[in-house]
């Protein structure tokens, strides 16, 4: 794995302890498999019949303290649709540095369900399991994002990124950029097992509601 350059001279915040975090992982994933695996079954079936092209995405990520990974989800768009990105960033319908667009029409019909349910980040399970992400914590970012973040911005690689947080929980997309910077850097901050098990509870009616997921 590669790795981001962050200036010593930023200030990092003081990281709450968080040696619950791996067991939570680990437990909740083995707790929750047999649940998991007949929706992955019928997920990955959905995607290969819906349109061409392979049923998993890989995508170079940010994590803990730069560090580069390959995330995985289920593709929700067109084989084509990263040649066809830098032609609509101008449309992106949330402020900051992270492209979002509604009506994204690189997206399939079965991709745009998996988005508002968030099924299609369901493989990340496995970069939990590798280690590489939590099931709690700040987002992962693309490179490209990264390399114009500002300093205070860059606090939030201080931890593990995860699959679910309390940006997450508040309306993920609709939140702008500094505000899911200040939400992720408190979270880094106080993050505890209760807090964990509350923000993995509010992720199901955040999900239901599909507030912000596009």
């Amino acid at each position: 794995m590669t790795s981001l350059l962050v200036s010593k001279s930023q200030a990092t915040p003081v990281l709450a302890p968080a040696r619950h975090k791996r067991v939570l992982d680990i437990g909740l994933i083995v707790l929750a498999l047999p649940v998991l695996l007949p929706v992955l079954v019928i997920l990955i079936l959905a995607v290969r019949l819906s349109s061409s092209g392979p049923v998993l995405f890989f995508q170079t990520r940010v994590g803990r303290d730069g560090k580069r990974f390959r995330l995985v989800k289920f593709r929700s768009m067109y084989a084509d649709a990263e040649t066809r990105r830098a032609a609509l960033l101008d449309q992106s319908d949330r402020s900051g540095v992270c492209f979002k667009h509604k009506a994204d029409p690189r997206i399939t019909p079965v991709g745009r369900f998996l988005r508002r349910s968030s099924l299609d980040e369901l493989p990340q399970l496995w970069n939990v399991l590798k280690g590489e992400m939590s099931l709690v914590g700040p987002r992962p970012a693309l490179p490209e994002e990264v390399a114009v973040y500002t300093p205070d911005a860059m606090l939030r690689l201080a931890g593990l990124p995860g699959l679910t947080g309390l940006w997450q929980v508040s309306g993920r997309a609709d939140i702008g950029f500094d505000e899911m910077v200040a939400m992720d850097v408190a979270y880094l901050q106080t993050a505890s097992l209760r807090g964990d098990l509350a923000l993995i509870a509010r992720t199901f009616g955040a999900v239901a509601l599909a507030r912000g997921a596009y």
